[in-house]
């Protein structure tokens, strides 16, 4: 399995710059430093308020156009703050896609500063809120929100790899993929981050502070989402909490450890080629799955 996809076109604080003089001059002269880049995006923070998101891929430009799209609407019935776009930039001679200033939300990544227990709540809460039927027009991904039977050839041949490495795979794993697979599918179609791994939701001092990137924004199946509870809580009581206050019945319990499986083994695989932090977020989050199974059975 492949590691981080390479970057299309080459960012930096020199192009940032250029982009924020020509579009946006009155933030221009603002402190700018790269933040971090991941798969899709770089992050510059720019000054005390503000960061830059650009993407650096072909695929991700057209995630941020949903960003730019539906988090405006989405935010102010949100019980928790996302970085809903407060100025766009427009693709230039130097850099071919939009692009968009947003607002700064402090915090760690949940994978360097782990949720207390007690946020399993709220995150539970949030998930809920979030999840209200989506429009018509709403953006679909093939890969998010879709039936389980949609990913089953990658998951299997996922858990084919870690069953021949070196390190194996707990036999819980199959157990919950194949109970996800057989649970009643969904039939809403509701809003969904669609990527709730541990570097997109923000912590400070033990509270959740932010959910990020969401570049994935899509219509579909609930259970995706949930599989963000086993990727954020070390806690098995925190696990089920969060799950309570979502009022989660048996059957997305079921998808969402599911899906949570999906995510696990594609951190675990792509962070064992280049990225040990996804590594390691691959790995938790099939342990709790794991914890979990074990304790049902």
């Amino acid at each position: 399995m492949s590691g981080t996809p390479a970057a299309e076109v080459e960012i930096d604080e020199k192009l940032v710059r250029a982009l924020l003089r020509e579009q946006h001059a009155d933030l221009a002269e603002l402190h700018l430093e790269l933040l971090d880049a991941g798969w899709d995006n770089a992050m510059f923070r720019l000054g005390d308020a503000y960061t830059v998101r650009l993407p650096r891929r072909l695929v991700a430009a057209k995630l941020l156009l949903n960003e730019q799209t539906w988090l405006p609407s989405l935010a102010p019935n949100l019980p928790l703050p996302i970085p809903s776009p407060v100025r766009v930039g427009l693709p230039n001679h130097s850099y071919p896609w939009k692009w968009s200033v947003l607002p700064w939300l402090p915090g760690h990544a949940a994978n360097e500063e782990p949720p207390c227990s007690d946020q399993a709540l709220v995150f539970g809460h949030f998930l809920r809120a979030l999840h209200r039927l989506a429009p018509s027009d709403a953006p679909v991904n093939e890969v998010r929100g879709c039936p389980l039977a949609h990913r089953a050839g990658g998951v299997s041949a996922r858990i084919e790899q870690l069953k021949a490495s070196n390190s194996g795979l707990a036999p819980e794993i199959e157990i919950a993929w194949h109970d996800g697979l057989k649970a009643p599918a969904s039939q809403r179609a509701c809003w969904l981050h669609g990527d709730l791994h541990a570097r997109n939701v923000l912590v400070e001092n033990g509270r959740i502070s932010a959910i990020i990137d969401w570049g994935d924004i899509t219509s579909g199946d609930v259970a995706t989402d949930l599989a963000g509870i086993w990727a954020l809580f070390e806690d098995a009581e925190a696990r089920c909490d969060a799950l309570t206050a979502y009022g989660a019945d048996a059957a997305e319990i079921a998808r969402g450890r599911a899906w949570a499986v999906n995510f696990g083994t594609i951190l675990l695989l792509t962070g064992l080629v280049d990225n040990p932090r996804h590594a390691a977020m691959g790995a938790d989050t099939l342990r709790r799955v794991v914890e979990d199974v074990s304790e049902k059975s």
